[in-house]
């Protein structure tokens, strides 16, 4: 039997401490990849702006990641905000997803400096899609060991790992089409956003107060 650790446990809250520090890091971290141009002459505005053209890349990809980690942020906020406990599985694979979360900033790195080869954007969707799948193992844990405060349904409960599973799918598919377009693998990405507002027309009756905790 795994050890419990209740929400007013200061396990708990050093779980959710050490967390959100390293998702602070891995946000802070994209921006230094971007680095400041280095030309012969400050004073050319036409060199400078240049080089800051030529950081484009470096600055799309910045963007993306911050936008992508920010949403695990918050959907990682959002999951802990609806478990009564967490034990030591929970975690263990709490760090696991964690440690794919804080490798993010390496792969935006090589989508800067590389987004035209598509072996660059096979190691970031896959670390993405990582991280997508990682949230559906630590979902389905707290489902099996019962660490929900409200429990779901059989019905919300496929529900929300399908569409923790959605980025999972987007992503592993512009795998393939990033060897005819990087371009058009990236904009593939995009492909959540529709996605998410089709999920809310399937939502099951008391997802709202099983997975978002409205009501409480």
């Amino acid at each position: 039997m795994q050890r419990t650790y209740g929400r007013d446990r200061v396990e708990f809250g050093r779980v959710l401490a050490f967390s959100d520090g390293l998702f602070a890091i891995a946000m802070t971290l994209l921006i230094v990849a971007v680095g400041v141009p280095d030309i012969a002459d400050g004073d050319d505005i036409s060199d400078l702006a240049d080089a800051l053209n030529d950081l484009k890349p470096e600055l799309i990809s910045f963007f993306i990641s911050f936008a992508v980690i920010g949403r695990y942020w918050l959907a990682h906020h959002q999951f802990f905000s609806l478990l009564e406990k967490a034990d030591q599985g929970l975690i263990g694979l709490n760090l696991v997803y964690l440690a794919f979360v804080a490798f993010l900033p390496f792969p935006t790195a090589l989508l800067g400096d590389y987004f035209e080869n598509p072996l660059s954007i096979t190691i970031y969707a896959t670390n993405v899609a990582t991280v997508s799948g990682l949230e559906v193992v630590l979902f389905r844990h707290a489902y099996r060991r019962g660490l929900f405060r409200r429990p779901l349904t059989p019905d919300v409960y496929r529900y929300g790992t399908l569409m923790s599973l959605s980025p999972v799918l987007i992503f592993l598919s512009s795998i393939p089409v990033a060897f005819a377009s990087t371009t058009a693998a990236a904009l593939m990405w995009l492909l959540g956003i529709p996605l998410g507002i089709l999920g809310q027309r399937w939502k099951p009756g008391g997802a709202d107060g099983q997975l978002y905790g409205v009501g409480d």
